[in-house]
């Protein structure tokens, strides 16, 4: 991909992905830290019951970064396939006899069409991320 489309892409991504961490993800590492540290307040329990307390505390967390992880890999997925799809179509039409310039040109077009549909993908993905994440039981 073009340097100056995945540029546009990771800015919007990183965007993103700050954004659910300083909205969503934060907050969670606070619980889980705080419910930790009562699990190790417990001056009562073995070992074994702190541990499996501390990792009560911890799923939660575990979720929503395995949630967003997904999230991020069938994006990057579906747009593998469609740049992909343009290096087809290019080398199909250097097969067919096109020169390089309209094939450039055309490459050039297609990959920003992909870029430009997957940015418009974002602002529905980050809600139903949001909307996953608030769902989260803590």
């Amino acid at each position: 991909m073009a340097e100056a489309h995945q540029a546009r892409v990771q800015s919007v991504v990183e965007e993103m992905v700050q954004s659910l961490e300083r909205d969503h993800i934060r907050k969670m590492q606070g619980r889980m830290f705080k419910c930790s540290a009562e699990c190790c307040d417990r001056s009562t329990d073995s070992m074994t019951q702190v541990h499996h307390c501390i990792e009560r505390c911890h799923a939660p967390l575990a979720q929503a970064q395995a949630l967003v992880t997904s999230e991020m890999e069938k994006f990057q997925d579906r747009l593998a396939r469609c740049t992909m799809h343009c290096n087809d179509k290019a080398k199909d039409m250097f097969d067919s006899g096109a020169k390089e310039p309209a094939v450039r040109s055309m490459m050039e077009r297609c990959v920003g069409s992909c870029v430009d549909d997957h940015i418009n993908l974002i602002p529905s993905m980050t809600r139903r991320l949001k909307e996953n994440l608030d769902s989260i039981q803590q």
